[in-house]
């Protein structure tokens, strides 16, 4: 299973509304490159949950509980959605300065691509993340 990170202002959906709602399909996304990651996006793959906004932290899990498919909003077969369910709060949410400094996460999209809103994370990243959330084998 891969590992991917979306990011979410709080004021609109928070990691907190998918846990009170379940599930929700994750819609929305328009950049082009945010697009092509969200595309690959399979059924049973983890989603990082990214505040933007003043908290700028990874604060939680969830699960993709399908793989993407047009938005039945727009009609247009580009613009893709994936469903989601919600997985674990953080005990620790992972702040975006931690991306910026950890020798292994500051090579995410995360620290790199500020504005991109879906994007891989690789099989290090996300355990590092991991980690530094309390989940991991260190902290």
């Amino acid at each position: 299973m891969a590992a991917f990170l979306f990011k979410t202002e709080p004021t609109t959906y928070s990691f907190g509304d998918l846990t009170r709602d379940k599930s929700t399909v994750w819609d929305g996304v328009k950049n082009p490159l945010a697009l092509k990651h969200l595309r690959s996006v399979r059924k049973g793959d983890t989603v990082a949950i990214y505040h933007t906004g003043d908290e700028k932290q990874v604060v939680g899990l969830a699960v993709a509980d399908s793989d993407p498919f047009p938005d039945p909003k727009l009609g247009d077969p580009k613009r893709v959605v994936v469903r989601l369910k919600a997985g674990r709060e953080f005990p620790f949410p992972v702040p975006l300065a931690t991306f910026r400094t950890d020798a292994v996460l500051k090579s995410a999209d995360l620290a790199r691509l500020p504005r991109l809103s879906v994007m891989p994370l690789t099989g290090a990243q996300h355990e590092r993340m991991l980690e530094c959330a309390g989940l991991g084998a260190k902290r």
